[in-house]
């Protein structure tokens, strides 16, 4: 697949690079898709979730009344599940809730996940650029320039960059990240993937294989 390669106007340079088939036009994988997004959701999660059980509430271990004669259920103890301010039975516990997948899945993944933005043409390719300082209006002007300004971007750089990085920081619907960054939830997550000449090449070399 073939497309036009852009300047950070949004004019055409007149250049054209491809777009790999073993990449952006492999028979997608649902099912790999959702393993991948599912980890990667999972991995977001601290699993520091915490409840007292009824051994590590502080309170009285007096018996709340005598065994038998007040007509009422026995009770041993204010810390019964039972009673408000008492443990919980079967609460959450800190737990890890990260899982493993293997390396070509993910790789299955993130190759689906392009293909469906090539087939919705919701790439946009540019030549690699550079801003002189740490601006957002540079940014934002970026994005108005290619068409995007209302719909969620994620840039794709070949290599680290940290005046675009930190332009782009505190725009809510845009997010930067170099080519060995690219995971299949943010790729999906977005409506317009914008990637960079040095990130296609990034991407090729990776996920080529």
């Amino acid at each position: 697949m073939e497309v036009n390669v852009l300047n950070v106007s949004g004019k055409e340079t007149g250049a054209k690079v491809q777009l790999p088939e073993a990449v952006f036009g492999v028979e997608p994988n649902d099912h790999a898709i959702y393993l991948d997004v599912k980890q990667f959701l999972a991995n977001q999660r601290q699993g520091t979730h915490k409840a007292k059980q009824r051994n590590e509430i502080a309170g009285s271990t007096r018996k709340l009344h005598k065994q038998k004669g007040t007509g009422g259920a026995r009770a041993g103890s204010i810390k019964s599940p039972l009673f408000n301010g008492g443990g919980r039975v079967f609460g959450p516990q800190p737990r890890d809730y990260s899982f493993k997948l293997n390396k070509k899945l993910k790789s299955l993944a993130r190759k689906s996940a392009l293909t469906y933005k090539a087939k919705d043409n919701s790439i946009l390719v540019l030549e690699d650029f550079n801003f002189d300082s740490v601006k957002t209006k540079n940014y934002v002007q970026l994005v108005a320039d290619l068409n995007c300004t209302n719909e969620k971007t994620l840039l794709v750089l070949g290599a680290a960059n940290n005046n675009v990085y930190l332009s782009s920081r505190n725009l809510k619907k845009t997010k930067v990240i170099t080519a060995d960054q690219l995971n299949t939830y943010d790729v999906l997550n977005a409506g317009k993937l914008l990637l960079t000449t040095g990130a296609v090449k990034t991407l090729e070399e990776a996920l080529a294989k």
